[in-house]
């Protein structure tokens, strides 16, 4: 039994889920978002609930069965509230701006590095400061491991990019004899 999937989860007032022909779209103050489900799941909107039930007793409808519930509240909290991350850029020279749709970031290569934000991903820079704002969780989550990814933390002098609450573990270096 999944203990995720079980749950049920409430719809909060200003909120609309709708789940037809295997989309679920949910709509909420601040946009809305859909997702389309393999239909190994069952998904009953009440009122105000929404509940899955598998409809094989498999492995592969009870390993789906938290996973679509997840994503079912993810989503719904995504169009409540935006989700937000945060990445730091320390090291000296380092920076990033934005252009358009494009992040253009100066990480001590040779040639400036360019990512292109997706749409529905906004971007505000401060003071090394990168804050990634999105409804999609996913999205939003990906595209800042993505970024992260071009410079990682090393642990001698911590240049790179780190999330904000992120601790980077320090190295000693070497000694002099």
């Amino acid at each position: 039994m999944s203990r995720i999937g079980k749950q049920i989860t409430t719809i909060p007032t200003g909120t609309t889920v709708t789940f037809t022909d295997g989309v679920l779209k949910v709509v909420g103050p601040k946009g809305e978002l859909t997702k389309k489900f393999l239909p190994v799941v069952e998904v009953t909107v009440e009122g105000s609930e929404i509940s899955f039930k598998p409809k094989q007793n498999d492995a592969f409808g009870r390993s789906l069965w938290g996973t679509y519930s997840s994503h079912a509240k993810n989503m719904i909290a995504g169009v409540n509230t935006p989700y937000v991350k945060k990445l730091i850029l320390e090291g000296v020279g380092y920076k990033g701006e934005v252009q358009g749709t494009t992040l253009k970031l100066a990480l001590g290569f040779s040639h400036p590095v360019n990512v292109e934000i997706p749409s529905d991903v906004t971007v505000l820079i401060e003071k090394g400061t990168f804050t990634f704002t999105s409804i999609d969780k996913e999205s939003v989550g990906s595209f800042s491991a993505k970024v992260r990814s071009l410079k990682k933390p090393e642990p001698y002098k911590g240049k790179g990019f780190r999330y904000d609450d992120e601790i980077i573990k320090r190295k000693q270096g070497k000694k002099a004899a």
